[in-house]
């Protein structure tokens, strides 16, 4: 094993920043890495937040991050800014709302680029939640970008997924007709102190019950059976929470750690280990086929598709037979 992996194992911050650099980059040294720590992995609760910009995500990632150490648990947070136009690099608005949590050693922050990734997600996010897990951290937390519609990437990398909405955003059911509040394990109404607050609560609980069905998996792929009620599945619960004062996190902490033991307990952390394993893998191969056939050959194909010389299809079978 690399000394670098082995540092990251043994606790060195220094060197775990420096191997998720590697692997956002995707170097040798970073697939070797994935490959040792694999077997290190698979006991830390991810987490991941997702909204509409200005719901107050970064605040209460802060907050959720205390209160879990306060749980006298280790937290590593991943916060995917949007990609800067000019460097590529993060714009780290994240780092700059988090400095109260940089003198505990038990929380590790790193801020990541989106660059231009849709999803809400940098695409190395699941390989850099790999890395975090298996240098021991207990919770993960994912904050994704916060672009609206395109966000459903994040249910395939966390177990418990929080969509956050805040009041007096515009209007309540437009969340629901963005598709996002299917993915939310947990649904948090942010800023809670706020008088219009009890409306947006209304809303989502009322969208819950006329779309209430028999889930017994939020994520990746969603199991459905017949709308009769089935005492093992998750009710995702409508939760007030004002970050500012912190008011409701506490709660919020404790509906986190019940869904992830109901995942256990139920069996779909295995099925969502599973799901979760098979979309890395795929990606990963079209990823792999696409970097040996794109060469010369592609683009001799390409133009006789362009010249109607050759069918798609059949430019299909012909770069196949290159495998």
């Amino acid at each position: 094993m690399h000394s670098l992996t082995e540092k990251a194992l043994a606790g060195s911050p220094r060197a775990l920043a420096r191997l998720i650099t590697q692997v956002e980059n995707d170097t040798p040294l970073a697939r070797q890495a994935l490959t040792d720590l694999h077997s290190h992995t698979g006991k830390a609760q991810i987490v991941g937040i997702t909204g509409a910009p200005g719901s107050g995500k970064s605040t209460m990632v802060n907050e959720l991050a205390k209160e879990f150490r306060r749980r006298d648990k280790t937290v590593a947070i991943v916060a995917v800014d949007p990609s800067s136009p000019f460097s590529g690099g993060a714009v780290l608005g994240d780092r700059i709302r988090m400095q109260d949590l940089v003198s505990d050693k038990g929380i590790f922050v790193r801020s990541m680029a989106s660059r231009g990734n849709l999803g809400g997600l940098a695409i190395a996010t699941a390989n850099v939640s790999s890395v975090l897990d298996a240098v021991g951290y207990d919770v993960i937390l994912i904050e994704t970008v916060g672009a609206g519609q395109s966000e459903v990437d994040i249910a395939s990398t966390a177990h418990t997924t929080l969509v956050i909405e805040a009041p007096g955003m515009g209007d309540d059911v437009q969340s629901i007709k963005a598709g996002i509040l299917e993915i939310g394990d947990i649904l948090v109404v942010n800023k809670a102190d706020r008088p219009e607050s009890r409306r947006t609560i209304k809303a989502l609980q009322a969208m819950l019950e006329l779309g209430h069905s028999t889930k017994t998996l939020h994520h990746g792929q969603v199991i459905e059976t017949a709308a009769v009620v089935d005492y093992n599945e998750w009710m995702v619960p409508v939760l007030p929470v004002t970050s500012l004062t912190g008011d409701g996190i506490s709660e919020l902490v404790s509906h986190i750690e019940t869904h992830f033991s109901w995942l256990k307990e139920s069996g779909n952390f295995e099925l969502h280990q599973r799901l979760q394993f098979e979309k890395q893998i795929r990606q990963l191969l079209q990823a792999a086929v696409w970097e040996r056939l794109n060469g010369s050959r592609f683009e001799e194909l390409l133009q006789q598709v362009s010249e109607r010389q050759l069918s798609p299809h059949a430019a299909i079978e012909a770069l196949l037979k290159l495998l």
